[in-house]
């Protein structure tokens, strides 16, 4: 059995490190949910922020429907416990007319088919003229009874209470359907009443989503103008500095030849070396030259991209835009469709109304008994 040494060990742990480290150097170049290398973060921020305001409004926009839904269930709710509250009170209040003003003794045919007609019969006549006593049998002829006049009288004005009886009731049912149609027009104006007052919170709510992100990125792009625009004056500033301290200095102003090697042209003594010479200095200022070209190619790359985003971004916004208005035609072309379907349908409530009205007018009568035996049937 071989005994590890303490070199041994150390060498193990420094193998696992650097197998460790070879690993986490794979999973960061090599998975593409956690590389970073050759992305955008502060895009990727942006795009996540507008992503979460976008949600927000979404949100906002299904909780107003959903109130909306739910105030309309309400007021459906009512009108419809009320619509039934009304029709039991109707037919209540035609029950208790029928049992208290039209019962079978107050018609005037009820003598013809009144099942006690025999018990109640009387003699042939009782009066002082002798009914009893009566040629061939013929008791009396009709219109010869004395209380003639008296039950005449007494037909006519019960005729003259149920004519007015029924004028009142027909007044009557007429003011209740009025007051029924008065009440559904009101219903109806008052819900479309909300919803112009919903459509129009939702537009105001968009607008102001709308110039809260078009505020933040213009914002952002001018935060980020002035931070290109300052690092670039300072970065011009050290350069002149670093420039003109190079051209001014000592170093400069002196003989370069009295650092020259004895060694070999390429080599200079250090403690009298005094510069570079002026083909040196050349290569430096055409290097130094190329180095800003070549750092003013990726800053024009750069704002050529930030271009591009810009450009994406505000396509999007006009293709969210686009569909919101598609959205709002949609809604005008069904609420329209739905104007005229109402419409129609009040020109033919009108119609029914006009040839009821003129029905009742030819025969008010015959019209309320026919009322009165439908709903009895």
């Amino acid at each position: 059995m071989e005994i590890a040494l303490p070199k041994d060990l150390a060498q193990d742990v420094g193998l696992a490190k650097r197998r460790q480290g070879e690993l986490c150097r794979q999973k960061r170049i090599f998975d593409a949910r956690k590389r970073i290398i050759g992305g955008d973060p502060e895009a990727w921020d942006v795009q996540v922020h507008d992503q979460k305001i976008k949600e927000a409004t979404e949100k906002a926009r299904h909780e107003t429907f959903a109130a909306e839904m739910r105030q309309n269930d309400k007021i459906m709710c009512i009108l419809e416990n009320r619509e039934r509250r009304d029709r039991k009170n109707l037919c209540r209040a035609i029950n208790d007319f029928q049992q208290t003003f039209q019962k079978p003794e107050t018609r005037r045919e009820f003598d013809l088919s009144d099942p006690l007609v025999l018990k109640k019969d009387l003699p042939a006549r009782q009066s002082d003229n002798d009914v009893r006593n009566s040629m061939s049998g013929m008791q009396k002829f009709m219109g010869e009874d004395l209380n003639f006049h008296q039950r005449k009288r007494f037909q006519q004005e019960q005729n003259r209470e149920w004519s007015l009886q029924q004028q009142r009731e027909w007044k009557n049912a007429r003011a209740d359907h009025k007051l029924a149609e008065a009440l559904h027009t009101q219903t109806r104006l008052q819900l479309d009443h909300t919803a112009r007052h919903l459509q129009t919170l939702e537009g105001s709510t968009r607008k102001a989503v709308c110039a809260a992100v078009k505020e933040f990125n213009r914002n952002q792009a001018l935060e980020s103008a002035a931070r290109r625009r300052r690092e670039k004056k300072q970065e011009q500033e050290d350069n002149l500095v670093e420039i003109s301290s190079l051209l001014r200095g000592d170093l400069l102003s002196e003989n370069p030849q009295q650092a020259a090697s004895s060694f070999g042209p390429h080599r200079v003594v250090p403690d009298r070396w005094k510069g570079m010479s002026q083909e040196q200095l050349e290569q430096t200022r055409l290097v130094q030259k190329q180095q800003v070209q070549e750092k003013l190619r990726l800053q024009e790359e750069e704002r050529q991209r930030d271009m591009d985003w810009d450009r994406q971004r505000i396509q999007k916004a006009r293709a969210m835009l686009l569909f919101e208005r598609r959205q709002q035609r949609q809604l005008h072309e069904l609420r329209r469709a739905l104007d005229s379907s109402n419409h129609s349908l009040a020109q033919e409530q009108h119609l029914r109304k006009n040839y009821r009205k003129e029905v009742s007018t030819n025969d008010p009568t015959g019209d309320y008994f026919s009322q009165f035996n439908t709903r009895s049937r």
